[in-house]
């Protein structure tokens, strides 16, 4: 069946498949859609590629860089349908992220010299390995202007940490993590002195230095050791893109330079610019660290304290053989290590070759001292030559590689061409070339960095977008380009705009392994992963008010915000507290507040806090953000700021409505009316498997809690009637049916999914 499927001609198939409908309504359909926009089979079967029906979920699920956003941005595949940002970096409103205190201690974290930094430029992306293998736990990302890493917790895909180089400037090559996550690599990008303080150029081969940090990662906590992190310095070449080992290499680092030539532009000072300088020789070096003999040395106590910094000197890696060059094409982007770690490729954007280097003939050299020479710090050099497997001609421009699930292929990008070669690493082998638009900088296929690569689809990261989308002024979109690789011939399947900065690299993950929750325990920072000191429950919210300070302790749930009014003093300090007490998936509520510079994200189950002066005294009404239920414009509430020394005035505040007794009679039995309708539904579910249905189990949690509440208010409005309060009665009656009416959705929503997804009468 297999064979007869492979000598089958798809286009006349369809084409057949059409003629023989093309009498039934959808195949006319079809037709007609495929001849009024101009369609082609080709489109088509494209289309059917990445179409992801309705209520259907991604194969894969891609974590990009953002960019200048310094933000990353998450989307599925194939759809390459738009999930969701992840702040990191920068402020990002709509989570809240730097507005509320939680997430603004994050950013902090992330301070350069006492300053705040609210701008990221986040170019490599990494996903923690067990074994060698993503395992969906973590994501680690680094910014490329202020060097820094951040740790993004997978179990709600928020950011947990940032943690600043004591000793860089700068940071284009990270992250990358080693095979168990151990260790995070970070190269610096352009040479600075590491010492904080200043050092003219003229001392820059004295004083200039680069190098690789490693951070280690306690993955019982998910958080990076800062304290026992170490860099190896490094001459002053350009570092640029990391990789760990795998298997045999599982030991050892690679790391790419440019502008090994160490030259000092100026262009002011009538001297030629630095691409001239920095792309004169035919070759840079690869910098190969043994990472597992440094961190002994480090425990040995062979570093250097520069601020407050373990650094391992040159002459101390030189005298402990850890670090050795290796010339490769010059100025290159991308050092790859293959799935089984037996060797490294690497290509330089000025050579239209790529270099197969193998591991074996690099510690064949490295045992017998087989040096070329020693570069000017003193540190060997391996002949080229002596260590390569293949060097094969793909093209102009040739950048970055990833690997596929058949053995031996590769794929590397063509920035010049804009291109993207196919071809075998162990033969040397073109297999397969394909147009891309335009300028691809990285690639990535699915698990395409680790031991066992998944192959099926690779995106191109196009630096240039130019005619492809509809047009929005002078600066365009990226374009991220959907191609099917399962065949021997690639096939171009989709283009996709990114609107948010200029994303680097991305990674994919099998969305299978990723386990995100979908609410909070009740109460829950959700940045320290504890629970908050601040929580509150149903009907234990107060207002704390201390000398000079108001304290609010306070919930929110479908449809209010309690406490609804706030009064404080003028110059009071304010700090609100508030918990998300729904239990639902999808439940979020939001908070902002009139001349304040806020937006709470209330994910179920989280505790948020916000502080402020109230240094103006006025009225500030705030409200949900999130629109939340049938009533979420009326989920509101008032911040009364009083002047000092205002003086209160006995008042009797005027009614806008006065209900009656005959209006309570009439609520009540529009509630009896609903509770009838409530329980039929109640009658179908529980008569009905629908335990065996999660998502229902969640919605039947959810409708429980609101009868809960609608329970509790009608035993208020019982009571004022008993007091004959008809006022109060009829509101509380009100807000007892509006309890119902949130049951009633819920319910009917877990009916339709019961009917819809065939579930059996009990």
């Amino acid at each position: 069946m297999e064979d007869l499927m492979k000598r089958f001609n798809r286009p006349i198939f369809l084409s057949a498949l059409l003629a023989v409908t093309a009498n039934t309504c959808a195949a006319k359909s079809l037709n007609d859609v495929m001849e009024r926009r101009g369609l082609t089979e080709k489109d088509v079967l494209a289309a059917a590629k990445t179409y992801v029906p309705t209520g259907k979920r991604d194969d894969y699920i891609v974590f990009s860089s953002g960019g200048q956003s310094g933000q990353v941005i998450v989307y599925g595949i194939p759809s390459m349908r738009l999930l969701k940002y992840i702040g990191v970096f920068t402020p990002e409103p709509w989570q809240g992220y730097g507005y509320d205190e939680e997430s603004k201690a994050i950013l902090n974290q992330g301070r350069i010299q006492g300053k705040d930094i609210t701008f990221g430029d986040t170019h490599h992306p990494a996903i923690s390995e067990t074994d060698g293998d993503y395992d969906g736990k973590y994501l680690f990302i680094n910014d490329k202007a202020n060097p820094r890493i951040a740790v993004i917790d997978l179990h709600d895909f928020e950011t947990k940490q940032i943690v600043v180089n004591p000793v860089f400037k700068s940071s284009h090559g990270g992250t990358f993590v080693s095979e168990n996550t151990e260790y995070v690599v970070e190269a610096a990008q352009y040479p600075a002195p590491f010492e904080n303080e200043y050092v003219p150029l003229e001392q820059f081969n004295e004083r200039y230095r680069g190098g690789m940090t490693y951070w280690p990662f306690d993955r019982k906590e998910g958080r990076i050791v800062a304290e026992e992190s170490f860099t190896v310095m490094a001459p002053p070449y350009s570092q640029d893109l990391s990789d760990f080992g795998k298997g045999p290499s599982a030991d050892w680092t690679f790391t790419n330079s440019f502008c090994s030539e160490r030259y000092v532009g100026g262009i002011e000072r009538g001297r030629p610019p630095f691409e001239a300088g920095c792309s004169a020789k035919d070759t840079d070096f690869m910098h190969v660290v043994n990472w597992r003999k440094a961190a002994e040395l480090v425990k040995a106590g062979k570093a250097t304290k520069i601020n407050g910094h373990d650094v391992l000197t040159i002459d101390t890696a030189v005298k402990e053989g850890i670090l050795f060059l290796i010339p490769e094409p010059k100025s290159p982007h991308g050092v790859d290590v293959s799935p089984d770690g037996k060797y490294i490729v690497v290509s330089g954007k000025l050579d239209s070759h790529t270099s197969v280097y193998s591991f074996e003939k690099i510690q064949t050299a490295i045992a017998n001292k087989n040096f070329e020479g020693k570069d000017p710090y003193g540190i060997p050099i391996i002949a080229m030559q002596a260590v390569l497997h293949k060097q094969v001609q793909l093209g102009l421009g040739p950048l970055h590689s990833q690997y596929d699930k058949k053995p031996c292929v590769i794929y590397t990008s063509l920035y010049v061409d804009s291109m993207v070669a196919k071809w075998n690493y162990c033969t040397g082998k073109v297999l397969d070339k394909i147009s891309i638009h335009y300028n691809i900088g990285h690639l990535m296929t699915m698990h395409g960095d680790v031991k066992h690569p998944e192959g099926k689809y690779l995106v191109a990261l196009n630096k240039l977008a130019i005619d492809r989308f509809n047009p929005v002024g002078p600066l365009h979109p990226q374009n991220h380009q959907l191609i099917d690789i399962s065949g021997d011939k690639m096939v171009l399947l989709k283009d996709m705009p990114v609107p948010l900065g200029e994303p680097h690299y991305a990674v994919a993950i099998n969305a299978k392994l990723l386990k995100p929750a979908v609410r909070y325990k009740s109460g829950w920072n959700s940045r320290t992963n504890k629970r908050s000191a601040y929580k509150t429950r149903a009907g234990r919210e107060k207002t704390v008010k201390t000398p000079g300070k108001v304290e609010v302790f306070g919930t929110t749930i479908r449809s209010h915000i309690t406490p609804e009014i706030i009064e404080v003093t003028e110059g009071d300090e304010v700090i609100l507290h508030f918990t998300n007490l729904e239990r639902a998936e999808d439940e979020t509520h939001g908070f902002a507040l009139y001349g304040q510079n806020v937006n709470l994200s209330l994910e179920p189950g989280k505790t948020s806090s916000f502080r402020f002066i109230a240094d103006k005294p006025g009225v500030y009404p705030y409200y949900c953000t999130e629109f939340c239920s049938a009533l979420h414009l009326e989920m509101e509430g008032y911040l009364l700021v009083k002047p000092k020394g205002y003086q209160e005035v006995a008042m009797e505040a005027e009614v806008g409505a006065t209900y009656t007794e005959a209006d309570y009679d009439k609520q009540v039995k529009e509630n009896v009316a609903t509770q009838a309708v409530i329980d039929q539904v109640v009658g179908f579910i529980t008569s009905h498997n629908y335990q065996d249905f999660p998502s229902v189990v969640a919605l039947v949690e959810d409708a429980t809690d609101q009868l809960g509440f609608a329970k509790e208010t009608k035993a208020k409005s019982e009571a004022a009637a008993a007091k004959k309060d008809w006022q109060n009665a009829a509101l509380w009656a009100n807000q007892w049916w509006q309890y119902q009416v949130k049951a009633a959705d819920i319910g009917l929503r877990a009916k339709t999914y019961l009917e819809q997804h065939g579930a059996k009468k009990n």
